[in-house]
């Protein structure tokens, strides 16, 4: 695998998704599709503007379906976010209610 495109920092997350994740979804597969650019679901303009912040050092966020065999579009019941800060210094696990 290729090496990560920015550093993560200090990984955290909200209990709201570590209880909607647990058992369903892989968090570390989760943070590994983060820090190598996969946005997972996000729309064509935030991948972009994710793309962007790598080199302009803004907040990078994406998304994913809690459960993969289900359909997710970004935000809703069945999507968890990982944003990492401008400065890299965070990346936070959360859902997207909880922002």
């Amino acid at each position: 695998m290729s090496a990560p495109r920015f550093p993560l920092g200090q990984v955290v997350a909200t209990p709201g998704a570590l209880c909607a994740t647990a058992g369903v979804c892989e968090l570390q597969g989760i943070l590994s599709r983060h820090a190598h650019g996969d946005w997972g679901c996000v729309c064509p303009e935030d991948a972009e503007a994710n793309d962007r912040a790598i080199s302009t050092g803004a907040r990078i966020l994406s998304a994913y379906p809690i459960n993969p065999s289900a359909p997710c579009a970004g935000y809703g019941l069945n999507c968890v976010w990982v944003i990492t800060e401008a400065d890299h210094s965070v990346t936070t696990i959360l859902l997207p209610d909880e922002y």
